[in-house]
């Protein structure tokens, strides 16, 4: 019995020594880090929202039903949290003689929530309740700080979003976004600043996303935004000049594809998507053919845009540019379930496709 009891305590010191820890990197540490405890609350979330969403019929009902996934995930993470640290400290309270468990899982309980209904008649309990009452406050205090930061970084990514419009149009193209640079911004030094304010955009995302993964699960405001999609239409915009339009060589956008590619990366190493990370073209395909590469640069010429009058020597090094960030870019639409553009192809949604590959298999790594 002894040995019993021993074993409970130690278990329960572990759990609820690991629920802080887990806790500490999802609030507190400033960079990517995944926990088991995490895993346990996002990826059964995850598998119910596709469920749910799966049955509805238009893009807009899948969208609205996803929008609260990665909200109510986070807020289920702290009582979750709260749980395991009382079954933790019920553990300890047995093993240090509080019987039958019930009455060990209710004391553990009153001091967790600082209910005070418990009272003990030793220091060493005292002690204990203490440090339970301590973690408590603890959690419910790191989530608190952990929001307005979290709405923060969401807030800046989706004003880039909305902005993207004006000039991208709705959906957003590239070929639209270099149509309006060169109309609203004729002077290429006007331009470069749009460059410059997406490379950092891309990496303000870059650095949110890795550090606050929850924020990638967050939806924007309207059923036709992502932020995904935002970002592949920069860089697919920032490809489509340097390797198509006629002017002398800039290198701000081939900056901005390197900001954005980097990011994407960062955020599809924590998720352990697959990519290739030396990929080239042709070897490596991309979603993108030569008909839709003709069709943007026709329009750009009809708008008049200066089109370099070598298409398949443009194709060639748009393909090269956009290869590298083309698999990645893919992969998150799929797992952000963004909505469906004309140059993210291969149906970033398909419902009858919802549960298949875990591309999903790391969705529960969703740590601070």
């Amino acid at each position: 019995m002894i040995l019993l009891r021993i074993a409970a305590f130690v278990a329960g010191a572990a759990l609820a020594g690991y629920t802080f820890y887990a806790a500490a990197l999802t609030f507190v540490v400033p960079r990517s880090s995944a926990s088991i405890l995490s895993g346990l609350v996002f990826r059964p979330m995850r598998r119910l929202f596709r469920f749910i969403a799966a049955r509805r019929s238009t893009y807009e009902q899948r969208d609205s039903v996803m929008a609260l996934y990665a909200p109510l995930s986070l807020l289920l993470l702290v009582p979750f949290w709260l749980l395991t640290t009382a079954l933790g400290f019920s553990l300890i309270y047995w093993s240090l003689g509080l019987t039958p468990w019930s009455a060990a899982f209710i004391a553990s309980g009153s001091s967790l929530l600082t209910l005070g209904y418990v009272t003990y008649d030793t220091f060493l309990f005292h002690l204990f309740s203490f440090a339970e009452a301590t973690s408590g406050l603890m959690l419910v205090a790191m989530l608190i700080a952990y929001l307005p930061t979290m709405y923060s970084a969401f807030q800046q990514r989706e004003a880039a979003v909305s902005l993207l419009e004006v000039r991208a149009g709705s959906p957003p193209t590239a070929a639209e976004l270099i149509w309006r640079l060169f109309e609203m911004e004729p002077d290429a030094a006007d331009r470069k600043r749009f460059w410059e304010r997406w490379e950092q955009i891309m990496t303000e995302i870059d650095e949110s996303h890795t550090a606050l993964p929850a924020l990638v699960f967050f939806r924007s405001p309207r059923p036709g935004q992502s932020w995904v999609v935002a970002a592949g239409t920069v860089m697919d915009a920032a490809a489509l000049q340097q390797a198509a339009v006629d002017e002398p060589y800039h290198p701000y956008p081939s900056l901005a594809i390197r900001a954005g590619n980097a990011a994407l990366r960062h955020i599809a190493d924590f998720f352990e998507l697959p990519y290739n990370p030396d990929p080239h073209f042709p070897a490596d395909p991309i979603q993108i053919d030569r008909a839709q590469f003709d069709a943007a640069c026709d329009r750009l010429a009809a708008q008049g845009v200066p089109v370099k009058a070598d298409r398949d020597l443009a194709w060639q090094n748009f393909a090269g540019w956009r290869v590298n960030y083309d698999s990645v870019l893919v992969a998150l639409s799929r797992m952000t379930m963004a909505p469906e553009v004309s140059w993210l192809s291969e149906k970033t949604f398909i419902p009858a496709n919802l549960d298949r590959g875990e591309t999903a298999g790391r969705l529960g790594r969703i740590d601070g």
